[in-house]
């Protein structure tokens, strides 16, 4: 009896001494993403990290396929109230999620877990693409990319050309000169490919010249927005790709970027326009010739280009978690942040670190000076302040809009549609689309 007594004496003065939250089970965050493979394996490293750092949360990371299954999976958890903290969702989603009542804003957020961030240290490209009208950032960015051009310094060392500058953009004319060159010599079967051409021909190629994608400034400022890419530039644009086809400057190797990724690999275009995420990918398919990259072209009246806009995907707090889950998801989110990890993530993926202090250190370290293939595409998101129209877009029911673009383009590369009939037919069906968006949220 006696040593029973001592025995619970002590465990009552074991408690006093430490905190109840020594022996609290920590808080279990649930974050779905959309990250595979090697990426995926890179998000795992991140959340062991994260769960090794500290022992009041443990972060449990799902993947649930693909953008679009990921973000469907997260809408139908919302409805049976079955939902995660964490979402990830493609940029073009955005619209969607602010509107749907489901999410709980990152701004206010992180200011009632009592952080004070400086969201001047981000990079604003970045930042404003998931801001609000009022300049408040509503999810955040996580992996976060650009187009950018690669290109084969082999060709164009065989056609006496140097390679191109990794910060200056060589313009549009002079791409059409180079390439052929390069087709006219027969030193490469046809001069560019494209990835992803509604995102990297149209909606990029407003951004940097300061064109407008959609009036109400390309979303941002009203749900009755309507597209505007039937303007003479993007046609003209349109119409010299068109062009190109009928002497091989230019190839179509199809909507996404696996076909014009072959393309590029089997040395069957000199020229690859594709995301930033394309270098990793390239760096492990390329070994019999020297590849390199530089920014998108610009047209010769284009002084002073515009920012490029950024793809991928940002993560957003879903609503219905208690205050103290909310605590925990505000921390990881910090902790995604923080400069060890930003320079783990922009090195392992190739998306872009997200806040100043990483890029500063990681130029500090000399990384690229040593890798400046890394640099290409964030020199080119940062060379201009966005504006309202180079900012990025706002669109609802986006994912249709994309869709209907890439058909109409189809019909202008097959010679079924001119380049007005084609862009005028995209901004009909598509204002049809957003009128119907409109109405479900207003």
């Amino acid at each position: 009896m006696e040593m029973r007594k001592s025995l619970i004496l002590a465990i009552v003065g074991i408690c006093l001494i430490f905190p109840a939250s020594t022996f609290a089970k920590p808080v279990t965050i649930n974050w779905w993403h959309a990250m595979r493979s090697a990426r995926g394996k890179v998000v795992d490293t991140m959340i062991e990290k994260f769960n090794a750092s500290q022992s009041d949360y443990v972060v449990v990371g799902t993947n649930k396929g693909n953008y679009d299954e990921t973000m469907n999976a997260g809408v139908a958890a919302f409805r049976a109230k079955k939902q995660p903290h964490l979402l990830q969702v493609f940029e073009v989603g955005t619209q969607t999620m602010m509107l749907s009542g489901a999410i709980y804003p990152v701004h206010e957020l992180m200011a009632k877990a009592g952080f004070d961030i400086d969201w001047d240290n981000y990079l604003q490209a970045v930042l404003s693409y998931y801001m609000n009208a009022d300049g408040k950032l509503m999810s955040m960015p996580f992996n976060s990319s650009t187009p950018i051009m690669y290109y084969n310094v082999d060709m164009l060392k065989t056609a006496g050309i140097v390679p191109l500058s990794k910060s200056e953009p060589i313009t549009w004319d002079q791409l059409g000169e180079i390439t052929k060159k390069l087709v006219d010599q027969g030193i490469a079967p046809a001069g560019m490919v494209t990835a992803w051409q509604s995102w990297t021909q149209i909606e990029n190629y407003s951004a940097i010249h300061n064109l407008e994608f959609a009036d109400k400034a390309n979303g941002y400022k009203g749900l009755d927005c309507e597209l505007k890419i039937n303007n003479s530039k993007v046609v003209d644009h349109i119409r010299r790709l068109k062009t190109w086809i009928s002497d091989k400057r230019f190839m179509y190797g199809g909507q996404k970027y696996q076909g014009p990724k072959a393309e590029f690999i089997a040395q069957n275009a000199a020229f690859y326009i594709d995301s930033i995420s394309g270098i990793a990918k390239l760096k492990k398919a390329v070994n019999d010739f020297t590849w390199d990259a530089a920014p998108l072209p610009v047209e010769v009246w284009m002084k002073t280009p515009q920012n490029s806009i950024i793809g991928g995907a940002s993560l957003w707090v879903l609503q219905g978690h208690s205050k103290k889950e909310y605590k925990g998801v505000a921390t990881f989110l910090k902790f995604l942040a923080s400069n060890e990890m930003q320079e783990y993530w922009h090195k392992e993926t190739g998306y872009f670190p997200i806040t100043l202090n990483a890029y500063d250190d990681l130029k500090s370290k000399g990384y690229y000076t040593e890798n400046p293939l890394q640099e290409v595409g964030i020199k080119q998101l940062n060379r201009a302040v966005p504006t309202e129209i180079s900012r990025g877009l706002r669109l609802g029911y986006f994912v249709q809009i994309r869709n209907i673009i890439n058909e109409e383009l189809e019909q202008v590369w097959n010679g079924d549609k001119t380049p007005q009939e084609a862009m005028d037919n995209a901004v009909a069906r598509s204002n049809i689309q957003l009128r119907t968006f409109e109405k479900t949220y207003k």
